[in-house]
């Protein structure tokens, strides 16, 4: 499966340890429904590379790319 591949590659390893930050520090809630992933966190900072941006509530959305809405199968 292509999920196994990306999760062993040094992208999947560094997006489990900000996740596995996320859920000790800034995590508030989290929702999965539908193929549809809602995170919502406290206090976070937005680092570009000259600029900071803090907030005091984010909602993060994620959805199966692959998942078009249409009822065909593979």
């Amino acid at each position: 499966m292509a999920y196994q591949l990306y999760r062993n590659a040094a992208l999947g390893n560094s997006l489990q340890v900000i996740l596995d930050e996320l859920i000790q520090s800034f995590l508030n809630t989290y929702r999965f429904c539908d193929n549809l992933w809602t995170f919502v966190l406290n206090d976070v900072e937005f680092r570009e590379v000259t600029e900071l941006t803090k907030v005091d509530e984010a909602k993060i959305v994620d959805c199966d790319g692959k998942n078009t809405g249409s009822n065909t199968t593979e």
